[in-house]
């Protein structure tokens, strides 16, 4: 059974967009995983930490961050150890926290590209399956004389149909995870800013009018 050079390029891109669904998923466990591993979100074990290091428990809050089990815990270590070395210079513990903060955010951005790689690759090779097939459908009417057998023209019609949901189905599934987990960096950066800034120079009191 022989196969035109479409059936080929069609089988490709079919085995193409299987691969990046399988990536997908692959890196969507591995986010998971990582993020659980490395505590991400455990604020309210954060703040308790920071309640007990500014209402004057600071033997307390510097042995619970010392266990650095969460990103938050981590950074808040940080910047106690550069208060505690340096209580006259807070800009080293600022430093140091947000070196800490960095090294985090580094973590946890990790493989991020990846999907995005996905969003924009999927819906290429979903167009470009498209293009094949349309070619293949026009290559079988330049060919026929007379009337055209429907059954002669399904197969590229099927694969420039096909290929287009698959693509665009896969690029969204990857856009709605690395959403999801741009989402979760991002809460987490901006708790990083707040408790390292209330770590070192005190926490605002929303309740209080200024000016």
């Amino acid at each position: 059974m022989s196969f035109s050079i479409f059936q080929i390029v069609s089988f490709t891109i079919y085995t193409a967009l299987a691969a990046l669904s399988v990536f997908t998923v692959s890196v969507a466990i591995y986010k998971v995983a990582q993020f659980t591993r490395m505590g991400v979100g455990q604020r309210k074990s954060a703040e308790k930490i920071l309640d007990d290091w500014l209402s004057g428990k600071v033997d307390n809050a510097v042995q619970a961050a010392s266990k650095r089990n969460s990103v938050l815990a981590r950074v808040l270590q940080a910047a106690f150890s550069g208060v505690r070395a340096r209580p006259s210079d807070l800009t080293y513990a600022e430093e140091l926290s947000r070196q800490t903060a960095l090294i985090e955010l580094a973590r946890m951005s990790d493989r991020m590209r990846s999907l995005d790689m996905v969003v924009q690759a999927a819906p290429m090779l979903g167009l470009l399956g498209t293009v094949i097939g349309m070619i293949d459908a026009f290559s079988v009417l330049s060919q026929t004389d007379g009337a055209v057998d429907p059954t002669q023209l399904a197969s590229g019609i099927y694969v420039a149909l096909s290929t287009t949901a698959a693509g665009l189905a896969i690029a969204l599934i990857a856009f709605f995870v690395a959403t999801w987990f741009e989402s979760r960096i991002d809460r987490e950066r901006n708790m990083m800013e707040a408790l390292m800034s209330a770590s070192i120079h005190g926490r605002v009191d929303p309740n209080v009018k200024t000016g």
